[in-house]
């Protein structure tokens, strides 16, 4: 049970809606974007590589804004985020509207970048301050919203590339996107200090928890994180590099007729395997449920190889890719939190999270390869090789480092939950 509240918007079941919802109104800025490369560059001229160095820097930007927007948001909460989030995401898409050169392409993705990391990095702190027993599904929901958000504006930001051009189909759905977020800022809450007080544990997931909350500056000086930190950057290269080349690699196997279709399943699957992931690991264990995760997203990379000219398997490889790789974004700030505790969440996932932005430099490298041979194979062969080795990781290395951590501060006098201490190494 948890302590209720007579206002209702300090439910926490309705900040969880809120956030979901935020969370869907941004999702096309990333998994949205792979409709626009190729008309972008039948109208522009501009080459792949040109246009997918634009997505490179809203991903730079979406990940590295999240560590500071997340020390405003526990300070100021985070309403003043979001709302300047909800601002430039509209700004965004805008500008890339009536974007003339590639240049005016990578201001737009700045801006938005800035304005998703802003919604984003506030959403997952409002799940992990609201839910320390469900942290696992609360963060899987709203990492859902992102990750399945798109798919059911695939076919509509698709007939509208098709009808009007990329220009105006940015600029009719960055102004709707915006507007969303913006209303939902004002309505936002994180929760007060012992205003959660959770009285019955029914997944043991509290029992592998530390009680403490460390400061950003603490966590810093912690293995645990610098391993959580290179694991997210193995399995984020690979998710987002087939997010950006799942049309231009179905244009290239010759299956371009399914792609779209893969786009909605991808979508469906990546938002729904956050969701299945972080339940289950609230009840397995985070470890345990990364290496199941991460064996299977090694297959999907696996057929993918093999599913040139092959329709059914390009769109089952991409589906099991993204199923197995979209819950990074419920395990790896459950995981963090778990360790380094709630009250400083919001900064210290951003932290984490700005992985995905070191994921992002290796990106270009990977394009840059596949345009110079031609061949997606080594690429992917890369990227299984990376899964299997997270996978042994989490089980091998993090799982015990976890329970030590957890051990050594069950036998320190004095614990509270949402003191400060000084990280167990």
């Amino acid at each position: 049970m948890v302590a209720a509240s007579s206002n209702p918007l300090r439910n926490r079941w309705l900040q969880l809606v809120l956030a979901v919802i935020a969370m869907i109104a941004i999702a096309n800025l990333q998994y949205g974007w792979t409709l626009f490369v190729n008309p972008l560059g039948k109208e522009f001229g501009w080459t792949k590589t040109a246009i997918q160095s634009a997505f490179f820097f809203f991903v730079l930007l979406e990940t590295w804004i999240v560590p500071f927007n997340g020390w405003f948001a526990d300070r100021y909460g985070p309403k003043p985020m979001v709302v300047l989030g909800g601002v430039l995401v509209a700004v965004g898409w805008i500008v890339n509207a009536h974007a003339a050169t590639v240049s005016n392409l990578i201001t737009g993705e700045i801006l938005s970048g800035i304005g998703a990391g802003l919604v984003y990095g506030t959403m997952v702190g409002i799940a992990v301050k609201w839910f320390p027993d469900r942290r696992g599904l609360a963060v899987g929901c709203t990492a859902a919203g992102f990750g399945a958000g798109a798919a059911v504006t695939v076919i509509p930001i698709a007939h509208s590339i098709a009808a009007s051009g990329p220009g105006p189909t940015f600029q009719t759905f960055g102004i709707i996107q915006g507007i969303i977020v913006l209303i939902i800022g004002f309505l936002l809450v994180f929760p007060r200090p012992g205003e959660v007080t959770v009285t019955a544990d029914q997944t043991g997931a509290l029992s592998r928890q530390r009680k403490n909350s460390y400061t950003p500056a603490q966590m810093l000086t912690s293995p645990a994180f610098y391993l959580l930190y290179v694991m997210m950057v193995m399995i984020a290269t690979g998710l987002l590099f087939v997010t950006a080349a799942v049309a231009p690699m179905g244009k290239d196997y010759g299956v371009a007729a399914v792609v779209s279709l893969a786009l909605i399943i991808d979508n469906l699957v990546n938002g729904g395997s956050r969701i299945l992931f972080g339940y289950v690991s609230d009840r397995l264990g985070r470890e345990v449920t990364m290496a199941i995760a991460f064996t299977c997203e090694a297959l999907g990379l696996l057929l993918l190889i093999f599913a040139a000219h092959n329709p059914g398997l390009f769109v089952l490889s991409a589906a099991l890719t993204f199923l197995a790789s979209g819950e990074i974004y419920s395990l790896f700030p459950a995981a963090c939190t778990d360790l380094f505790g709630p009250k400083y969440a919001t900064t210290n996932s951003g932290l984490l999270y700005t992985a995905k932005g070191t994921a992002a430099l290796v990106v270009p490298i990977a394009t840059a390869y596949h345009a110079h041979s031609g061949t997606w194979a080594p690429v992917l062969a890369v990227l299984v090789a990376f899964n299997v080795i997270v996978a042994g990781l989490a089980v091998a290395v993090l799982k015990p480092l976890r329970e030590r951590a957890v051990r050594e501060e069950r036998v320190t006098a004095g614990d509270a939950l949402g003191g400060t201490a000084a990280p167990a190494h």
